[in-house]
């Protein structure tokens, strides 16, 4: 009878520890299932880093994307004597070419405003290949709902009804003295103070006069 009560003690110890032992296992597993498949604080913070800046985009764009030749945006840059201390915003900037080429040759710091996502991301991609990115920057924007007042240089490739559309705000936002350089198309009444002819292109410059004559103000 003794010797059955002490094999039952140990039968009985046995099968706690057995069952503590399966609880403990079982606990484990069930922990490392919910750590696979719960994302690491480093990886949500990768993917909010990676995540788009752009957004769709808001209504068709006014002008087709057709880039500027690198040959005429020298030209550009040069005729509006860009240097280190301007600030140059280019309206309807597609792959970035105007600003990125203004920020690594002559330090200028430089905005492009372009209403296409796609040329967004372009551009940004392509300022960050040139080692520019500190000096530039690509909103998604719609040009007439834009602030350009901080503007020391303006430089356009549009259409001329665009242009015309654009001008009363230019001279609306922009202070005296403030150069404007247009590819292939110029601003009707306002005769440029400089027409260049660069590979068969047009190249139009103008500076914000002190006083707006009232034909040009519409």
């Amino acid at each position: 009878m003794q010797l059955q009560k002490i094999l039952l003690s140990v039968v009985a110890g046995v099968s706690v520890v057995s069952l503590g032992l399966a609880s403990c296992t079982a606990q484990q597993n069930v922990e490392a299932q919910t750590e696979a498949n719960t994302p690491t604080l480093t990886g949500q913070t990768e993917t909010q880093a990676q995540a788009p800046t752009t957004q769709p985009q808001e209504r068709p764009g006014d002008v087709p994307y057709v880039p500027t030749p690198q040959s005429v945006v020298d030209a550009m840059l040069k005729v509006a004597n860009v240097g280190k201390n301007d600030v140059l915003y280019d309206l309807g900037s597609g792959d970035g070419r105007i600003v990125n080429t203004a920020a690594q040759r002559f330090g200028t710091r430089g905005v492009g405003i372009d209403i296409s996502p796609e040329r967004i991301q372009e551009a940004n991609a392509n300022a960050q290949q040139a080692g520019v990115s500190d000096r530039v920057k690509f909103v998604q924007q719609d040009l007439f709902k834009t602030d350009f007042s901080k503007a020391t240089v303006v430089t356009l490739y549009l259409l001329p009804d665009i242009n015309l559309k654009l001008r009363p705000i230019l001279f609306k936002q922009l202070k005296p003295g403030t150069r404007i350089v247009s590819h292939a198309f110029d601003m009707g009444d306002w005769k440029p103070e400089k027409t260049l002819q660069v590979d068969g292109r047009t190249v139009y410059y103008w500076v914000i006069p002190e006083q707006v004559p009232a034909n040009l103000r519409q």
